[in-house]
């Protein structure tokens, strides 16, 4: 059995964070509970080694700047608070670790990203370095969506910036980049991204014109865009506004989550270009699908569906991509997924 946590936004029914069980034989989903009191916990990240859990407060009233961060220790599946601190900025959406010590958050409604250096244990100590995104355009609103650590340093989407740029550790500090930013079509809306094979390859997901931008790296290090690949059924004509997007850890298969269409859209790699193909979309059996993970066996695929308030578990089709409903549990305003595997 494995623990499922949930983050939600606190503006409805839910108070914070959510755990259940998940049984990785059947795909079973039960066992709702409480984890932890906290307003707006939208999106959690976990630590490699499973014993801490951290959780932004998507807020703007933390503290004087914005919204703040949470850390938890994680005893024997229970959630137990360490301390929080503020981001340095509002709207914090997203929060993620690296392999040394150092959390990320992005700050949304800040337009900046706030890099920590965390305890020994697991806990907040000094001061966030701010990076910030607003100084970075005159014509357009930064809007930072994610921030992920790499071996060269540190990558961003900037949803408001129509950019992604790129950060190099320097001595004490997280300075550009000898590619500082990756440039997108005005109105894309860079959102999430993941990579593959080992960094050689960036797949970027869109949330305003619903694309997924896929770059390669080239001899010098610099990411090159090799193709643009839409994620709409072309005779949709509501509105949509793209999500989440995760890459199978065989490298087969890529998905994306797509609200207003509310489905998920598979494609398959070039196992040499990395180059997408459509497999196909499937529904979310919901409304306005978030966040979704593949749990650690990879047999299934469960989606948070933030305006219907629940997780749906599919089952996948390893060899072929695709995804089979079985079963879905209620849970108020879920927005982020996260596995302790």
């Amino acid at each position: 059995m494995y623990t499922l946590f949930v983050g939600t936004y606190t503006d409805g029914a839910s108070k914070g964070i959510y755990s259940l069980r998940f049984n990785p034989e059947t795909g079973g989903l039960d066992s709702l509970n409480l984890a932890a009191e906290l307003p707006n916990p939208s999106f959690l990240t976990i630590s490699k080694d499973k014993q801490h859990l951290y959780a932004v407060q998507e807020t703007s009233d933390f503290d004087g700047l914005g919204g703040g961060v949470t850390a938890f220790k994680l005893n024997n599946g229970m959630l137990e608070p360490q301390n929080s601190m503020g981001t340095g900025g509002p709207g914090p959406c997203h929060v993620s670790l690296s392999g040394d010590g150092r959390l990320a958050v992005s700050n949304y409604d800040g337009g900046n990203v706030a890099l920590f250096k965390l305890k020994e244990d697991g806990s907040f100590g000094e001061a966030p370095q701010i990076i910030d995104h607003n100084v970075l355009d005159t014509t357009k609103t930064a809007h930072a969506h994610m921030a992920q650590f790499t071996e060269e340093g540190l990558i961003v989407a900037d949803l408001g910036l129509d950019a992604v740029k790129r950060y190099k550790w320097d001595g004490d500090q997280f300075v550009s980049a000898d590619q500082p930013t990756l440039s997108f079509a005005d109105g894309a809306g860079p959102r999430h991204f993941t990579f593959g094979q080992h960094g050689r390859l960036l797949y970027v997901i869109n949330e305003l014109n619903a694309t997924i931008s896929v770059f390669e790296k080239d001899s010098s290090g610099a990411y090159q865009e090799i193709q643009i690949v839409e994620t709409l059924d072309p005779t949709y004509e509501g509105e949509n506004s793209c999500a989440d997007i995760h890459l199978s850890s065989d490298g087969k298969f890529l998905y994306g989550s797509n609200r207003g269409e509310n489905t998920i859209v598979i494609f398959a790699l070039d196992p040499a270009s990395g180059k997408l193909t459509l497999v196909g979309r499937h529904p979310v059996h919901g409304n306005w699908p978030r966040n979704f993970a593949l749990d650690p066996t990879e047999e299934f695929l469960l989606v948070a569906n933030k305006i219907s308030s629940n997780v749906v578990v599919f089952k996948r089709d390893k060899e072929v991509g695709t995804l089979t409903y079985l079963s879905e549990v209620e849970v108020p305003n879920p927005i982020c997924l996260e596995f302790l595997g």
